[in-house]
């Protein structure tokens, strides 16, 4: 049986550094599953999940944590039965300041709903040029959370934080 491992990884950006990732994998004939990569300031990151033999694990990790200019964490991991729930987004805009993550990860943690992606990012506001605040996460909802009570105080750290949050379910 297969063993899953989840990598993560970290370098300056520069062209080739996901086929050198993808080459190693392949030589120790491990098979990428699924991954999130983006260039964030002037540098490259990313988190891969993949299957490999038994006996190629050692190998293959020796092999990725040596990459040159290149720091990797090797995680072993077992496939896991996704969080119950119903599947939602939020979606949060408004003017940037320290503690926004905080505070609205803070809320969902308080209810136990599981964050399955978060995407931020900052932009100019079309109007003033403002730094304005961006976040969308893909979110489950225990089945055990009021979704009236869950918006509401969504709605109130809105209010708070002088942002709009919107919570739709998938």
């Amino acid at each position: 049986m297969a063993v899953q491992l989840v990598l993560s990884l970290i370098t300056q950006d520069q062209p080739g550094v996901v086929q050198r990732v993808a080459e190693v994998i392949a030589a120790h004939d491990g098979n990428w599953i699924d991954s999130q990569m983006a260039r964030l300031g002037g540098a490259f990151a990313g988190i891969v999940r993949l299957e490999v033999a038994p006996q190629s694990v050692a190998a293959l990790e020796r092999a990725l944590v040596g990459l040159a200019g290149m720091t990797v964490i090797v995680q072993h991991t077992a496939q896991e039965a996704a969080p119950v729930g119903q599947a939602a987004t939020i979606e949060l805009t408004g003017a940037d300041h320290p503690g926004i993550v905080r505070d609205i990860s803070g809320v969902l943690a308080a209810r136990g709903v599981s964050i399955d992606a978060l995407e931020t990012e900052i932009f100019a506001g079309s109007m003033s040029g403002q730094a304005m605040f961006k976040a969308v996460a893909k979110v489950i909802i225990p089945p055990s959370v009021d979704l009236t009570a869950l918006q509401d105080t969504l709605q109130d750290l809105a209010l708070d934080i002088m942002a709009e949050i919107k919570l739709k379910q998938v």
